[in-house]
């Protein structure tokens, strides 16, 4: 395992069985449903899948989906609330599925976060060492798409309508929902463009159909699962020795995952 920065107390850079696979992209650009394919059909090939996502951790996630009804949530708060989130499902969900062999597909990951809080002009430093502990993943794959309109569409199609935080409301970039969802999703994509160097993401047009879309994604998956190792090295030249062995505590109780992972 390789982190970008210090990792999880009691855990050590080790080798696993499984791979982590992340789908990052725009709020409407069609993650759960790649997501939800790529589940099925890498199940159809023998493969265990876990798949997991913001806001789904059983110690963060009920909490934090009830802060969002409401706007009170300072931005500072609300980005230890989702590296909350996120720790409990690293410790408690993906780490034992890897060393289990499973095959971890994660809707966003730490990228997410990160675009997020810097479009709200919280230190990116500071918000980076927070996720310092998050393990450097198989690969990134980036559902690209340039045109906000056709965000607006898609999520319109779905029925989802639009969300006060997705929209940036919070940031008071436009007069109504529709005008403040262009203006937030126009800065977080060129956010999205910056990390793709900073950290290798495979950027996929997801302006074309879903099945375009889905059949270059299992390729993609498929070239992972062959090969060896974690993602551009480039990107792991941060990371920090972790010296000790892994205590007691560390989450491998795999009765527990099974529990969680299996359906």
């Amino acid at each position: 395992m390789q982190f970008y920065g210090t990792p999880l107390p009691g855990v050590e850079h080790e080798e696993y069985a499984g791979k982590l696979i992340v789908i990052e992209g725009a709020d409407g650009v069609g993650r759960s449903t790649h997501i939800a394919g790529l589940r099925t059909w890498l199940e159809s090939r023998g493969h265990a899948v876990l798949d997991t996502g913001m806001t789904r951790s059983i110690l963060a996630g009920r909490g934090l989906k009830d802060a969002k009804t409401g706007t009170t949530l300072g931005r500072l708060t609300m980005q230890l609330f989702y590296a909350t989130d996120f720790i409990d499902r690293l410790e408690n969900e993906m780490l034992p599925a890897l060393r289990a062999g499973f095959v971890v597909l994660t809707d966003r990951y730490i990228y997410s976060a990160i675009a997020r809080a810097e479009v709200r002009g919280i230190d990116p430093a500071w918000i980076r060492s927070i996720y310092g502990m998050a393990l450097v993943p198989d690969a990134v794959f980036y559902l690209r798409i340039t045109n906000t309109q056709q965000l607006v569409q898609r999520l319109l199609t779905s029925g989802r309508g639009f969300d006060y935080w997705e929209s940036g409301m919070d940031l008071n970039l436009g007069e109504d929902l529709y005008d403040s969802f262009i203006e937030y999703q126009r800065r977080m994509l060129k956010v999205f463009d910056r990390l793709t160097g900073e950290y290798g993401f495979q950027v996929l047009n997801a302006s074309r159909s879903v099945r375009t879309v889905a059949a270059d994604l299992r390729k993609g998956v498929l070239k992972v699962l062959e090969e060896p190792g974690p993602m551009a090295e480039d990107n792991v030249s941060m990371i920090e020795p972790r010296i000790g062995k892994p205590t007691p505590t560390t989450p491998t109780n795999l009765v527990d995952l099974n529990k969680k992972v299996l359906p």
